[in-house]
């Protein structure tokens, strides 16, 4: 872990972050008897760009800046999860999480077959053969992927973040609740207004592709499980980032109040009148919103108490996308759909534009690059650290409070 927080970069960083503290720059109206101040924190997903996002949220510690309602999808539920449950409230929990990550071969999620890892190995390294091992093992990759309906199932993801839990004390979800409900010594806002309705919400976004519904774990726990508070937070953080073919969906089964029909709680939460199934499949969460910038927003609710920062991995739309074959034309396809929901929203209430951070690691990063090199790493946390300081430098809080009350004047 010394190799990215010794390197140079990092000490540059540190420096421009010391300016602000002395600065005593605001952030938000809350904060705590410490003066670390409170905001709302949104990571969009991305595969293994996630290492960037550890960089976006360890200069943002190191400002002094702590996170209160938490949501992500894919990658973004990784660290989503790490940053609720490695710790209190109050507690900077990026260093934790670098270490787990630098600690780990990311190649051991790739935990199919050999030869599953064969092909995977040469697809990353853009290696000839691809197609000379799909022909040669076609009948295995057939009878995987109609079996099982992905290629890697995920199992050794599962097993390394109940360990990395285990150790401080993290089992079940009603020990990432009893974290967040543990509010910092202090708590308040700086006008003297009233906070006591300030409730702590984390939400991980998943795709449920049995009834084509958008699902907020663990809002909507309660649809899937008989005692939700007794579910593992690995098992939630794994439908969000169950990558379509390259992992096995995850399924649950002995579904709360199987064959109902017009149940109040699915109608409630995902406007869903038909029988309640006995099973349900999930995929990825980023196939429908990879980026929920939406999740904590407030229709009409004036000027907040607290930002809400989102962090992205990818690319604004800067450039159409030719389709030329069959490959161009899924990828294009896939792209729309994790994306447009959400670019939808940000149209809409386009204020958000001050709040979010662009990483933008997809445009020098393979995000299914599993193989990747300690110094890949290195430089990809260095980018989410330099974009995070800079974000920082730029934000104006009051700024957007004043775009928020004129919006509300409207």
């Amino acid at each position: 872990m010394k190799e990215f927080l010794d390197h140079p970069e990092i000490k540059k960083i540190l420096l421009e972050v010391d300016k602000l503290k002395r600065a005593k720059k605001r952030f938000s109206d809350i904060e705590d008897a410490k003066g670390y101040q409170y905001v709302d924190l949104v990571q969009e997903g991305g595969g293994v760009l996630g290492i960037a996002l550890v960089g976006y949220t360890y200069v943002l510690e190191k400002a002094r800046i702590r996170f209160y309602n938490l949501a992500g999808t894919s990658a973004g539920a990784i660290n989503t999860m790490m940053v609720a449950g490695l710790g209190k409230t109050e507690e900077a929990k990026s260093e934790k999480i670098l270490e787990i990550l630098s600690n780990k071969n990311l190649f051991e999620l790739v935990d199919g077959e050999k030869m599953v890892r064969t092909l995977i190995r040469k697809f990353i390294r853009q290696e000839s053969g691809m197609a000379w091992t799909i022909i040669w093992n076609i009948r295995k990759f057939y009878r995987i992927l109609t079996s099982r309906l992905g290629l890697n199932p995920g199992d050794n993801f599962v097993q390394w973040i109940n360990e990395e839990f285990h150790k401080v004390g993290v089992k079940t979800m009603a020990d990432i609740e009893r974290l967040q409900n543990q509010k910092p010594e202090g708590l308040k806002h700086i006008g003297g207004y009233d906070i006591t309705d300030m409730v702590p919400k984390l939400a991980i976004i998943a795709a449920d592709i049995t009834t084509h519904s958008k699902i907020e774990f663990p809002k909507m726990s309660e649809l899937y499980f008989d005692t939700p508070a007794a579910v593992k937070p690995s098992l939630l953080v794994r439908t969000s980032m169950s990558i379509p073919l390259f992992f096995e969906p995850v399924s649950f089964d002995k579904i709360p109040n199987e064959g109902v029909k017009n149940d109040p709680k699915w109608i409630e939460h995902c406007k869903y009148h038909g029988p309640v199934p006995g099973k349900a499949s999930f995929v990825d969460g980023g196939l429908l919103s990879n980026f929920p910038i939406n999740v904590f927003h407030k229709k009409g609710g004036g000027v907040p108490r607290k930002p809400t920062f989102g962090v992205r991995l990818s690319t604004y739309r800067k450039d159409y996308t030719e389709i030329k074959n069959m490959k161009s034309m899924m990828g294009s396809m896939i792209n729309s759909m994790r994306q447009i929901y959400d670019y939808d929203f940000l149209r809409k209430n386009p204020d958000y534009s001050q709040l979010i951070c662009h990483i933008d690691a997809d445009k020098d990063f393979n995000w299914l690059d599993f193989e990747i090199e300690r110094k890949e790493q290195i430089n990809m946390f260095l980018h989410g650290a330099k974009q995070a300081v800079e974000f920082l430098q730029s934000f104006d809080w009051e700024k957007y409070k004043e775009t928020r009350r004129k919006l509300a004047m409207t």
